[in-house]
């Protein structure tokens, strides 16, 4: 009877301790470092979402055409995207281009890179119907400013953060106009929806017309906004067109191009009490994980905030499409951005 007691005690020691050791890596995944206050480091804070796919259509060639519910779904505005965690861990950004009326119910659209990372294969691949798909809330970093008249150019899939923003702005009696290229008809997602607007809207397939003209972006009048989403050259051309001083917007699916040039520094790991030397044709994250290999990442490019890190000196050359302007004041993504000017970054790592 008495050992029979010293095992089970034994057996419920081990099981609190392997809870205790479970819920101290949740604070802090980069355990057994200590812990932060508002946990940054390692992970983002934002919660998981958990939605149903309750319809899988293809509405263009190579497009996946997503519409998610539950009745968990924050509420957003245009111009949002959600952190897609595929069923790989994969984290991969989509803009939300339903109704944000529609309480409880998220769409996406995903176009098909057969040359790509691979997130966009395996949710042609994997993401059904019935599946229950995980998420972080919405972010907004493409918000619709109020104003009375707007001019919105997309190419291919940046169609999907303009759709809600054309509601609005006819909700709300604006003028717009709106110019979408791609690279045929069939390959155009929502190109019949948007008949329904008649002449505000200009279709441009590349195979049947060539690129799409620009040239009447210079005759806007004052006041009006530039929304414009699409590849990096259609965006160049965009700001190149507007007349000086107009708003030019602009959402990226790809990260821009560095206009600096990028000069090794020293990056201290304050509570691990390391240095790394980071050279200039690595980026900060992979010379941060030759010390701290467990320190999490996901898609490499500045988008989804798996890598973001507490800075705490040091002025950073940011160079992602996702922090806000008060979260870069002590935040960096170390996948893309590095130090500016000065040659040393002190990271809360």
């Amino acid at each position: 009877m008495r050992r029979a007691l010293t095992v089970t005690a034994v057996a419920g020691a081990a099981w609190l301790t392997k809870r205790a050791v479970r819920r101290r890596i949740t604070r802090s995944p980069l355990w057994p470092l200590p812990a932060l206050e508002t946990p940054v480091s390692g992970y983002s804070p934002r919660r998981l979402l958990h939605a149903l796919i309750v319809s899988r259509t293809k509405p263009a060639e190579g497009i996946l055409h997503l519409v998610l519910e539950s009745p968990d779904l924050p509420a957003w505005t245009p111009g949002a995207h959600v952190d897609v965690v595929l069923p790989s861990g994969l984290v991969r950004q989509y803009s939300l281009c339903g109704d944000p009326a529609d309480a409880g119910r998220y769409t996406l659209a995903i176009r098909l890179i057969e040359d790509g990372r691979g997130g966009s294969r395996e949710a042609h691949a994997q993401l059904v119907e019935g599946a229950e798909l995980a998420l972080r809330p919405p972010r907004n970093r493409f918000e619709l400013v109020p104003a009375p008249s707007y001019a919105f150019v997309a190419g291919g899939i940046g169609i999907t953060p303009i759709l809600p923003m054309l509601r609005a702005a006819t909700a709300a009696g604006a003028d717009w106009t709106l110019l979408y290229g791609g690279r045929s008809r069939a390959s155009m997602p929502f190109a019949s929806e948007l008949t329904a607007y008649g002449d505000r809207v200009t279709v441009v397939p590349q195979d049947e017309a060539g690129l799409p003209g620009l040239a009447p972006l210079a005759g806007i009048r004052p006041g009006t906004l530039v929304y414009c989403c699409g590849p990096e050259p259609l965006m160049r051309a965009v700001t190149e067109a507007a007349p000086p001083g107009t708003p030019v917007h602009l959402e990226r699916f790809t990260p821009a191009a560095p206009t600096g040039e990028a000069r090794p520094f020293t990056a201290e790991l304050r509570r691990s009490g390391r240095t790394v030397e980071v050279a200039a044709d690595e980026s900060t994250l992979a010379a941060v994980r030759r010390e701290l290999p467990n320190t999490p990442y996901s898609c490499e490019q500045g988008f989804c905030g798996t890598c973001r890190h507490r800075v705490l000196a040091g002025e950073v050359d940011h160079r992602d499409e996702l922090l806000t302007d008060a979260e870069r004041e002590d935040s960096m993504l170390l996948c893309v951005s590095r130090a500016k000017k000065e040659d040393r970054l002190v990271l809360d790592l």
